[in-house]
């Protein structure tokens, strides 16, 4: 197993990793919806959800390149 190969199977357990968060997100919103908040415990919610978010695309986006960049010099 060569250093490349570390780098892909890190970057793809990253990109999970931040799948999941996203996916986390998405069922977070849906049931804060379905639970009727009102406006100011929706938006305390809705910003902590957002920072997550945020920090999951992150780490999608960045677990990716890491695919990417050991494909590419893999090769």
């Amino acid at each position: 197993m060569s250093v490349f190969d570390i780098v892909i199977w890190g970057g793809a357990v990253l990109t999970v990793a931040g799948l999941a968060g996203i996916l986390w997100c998405i069922w977070t919103v849906w049931r804060a919806r379905r639970q009727g908040l009102d406006e100011a415990a929706f938006r305390a919610r809705m910003q902590r959800v957002v920072a997550v978010n945020m920090a999951a695309l992150a780490a999608s986006v960045l677990g990716l390149m890491a695919v990417l960049l050991g494909i590419m010099l893999g090769n």
